[in-house]
């Protein structure tokens, strides 16, 4: 063998654990990802179809939320939460689109008052997936149905739905004492 042959041999060589460890150092990104977003992931690579996009969306918003001061509600500011939640939902018997807006109202109030952005709706969502994945499905479609409640398009059972999601997201916002920083790293 040549020396130029046993270069050219080492170089390819040296090439393909290269590219072998960056396949697997993009595998195991990806699989972190999968697993700390869950369905949300899901849901967001069957709408968008693009797997870097929706990782790097995701990262992305994980590293927004580091850079937020999250914290826990107080004592007397979780039970004035949780008399407002259960009188939202003692009107949704007459009043059913009052009590979705009321809810919808309530859940961004909750958001805020933990330091959350409540501005954007695609900033909340973001905020709520990176935190709370399990329920970032429930708090759309809950946002959804509010939506077309505005423009008289939601039925009775709709409502009723939205109500459930919402209560969903404003469990796990009132259960979270800890405010943890995500850990998703943003490489």
């Amino acid at each position: 063998m040549t020396t130029g042959l046993i270069v050219l041999i080492i170089v390819a060589a040296v090439l393909v654990v290269a590219l072998l460890g960056w396949l697997m150092t993009r595998r195991r990104r990806s699989a972190v990802l999968q697993q700390r977003f869950g369905s949300e992931y899901e849901h967001r690579l069957e709408e968008h179809g693009d797997r870097r996009a929706v990782e790097a969306e995701l990262r992305d918003a994980s590293k927004r939320r580091r850079s937020l001061d999250v914290r826990p509600l107080s004592g007397p500011a979780r039970d004035r939460y949780s008399d407002q939640w259960r009188a939202v939902q003692s009107r949704f018997v007459d009043q059913p689109d009052q009590a979705v807006s009321e809810a919808d109202l309530l859940v961004a109030a909750v958001m805020e008052a933990r330091g959350y952005p409540v501005e954007d709706f695609d900033d909340q969502i973001d905020m709520v997936a990176v935190d709370h994945p399990d329920v970032a499905e429930n708090y759309r479609a809950a946002h959804a149905i509010h939506n077309r409640n505005a423009q008289r398009m939601a039925s009775t059972d709709d409502l009723r739905q939205a109500l459930i999601h919402y209560r969903s997201l404003f469990e796990e916002l009132l259960a979270d004492t800890s405010a943890p920083k995500p850990s998703t790293s943003s490489h």
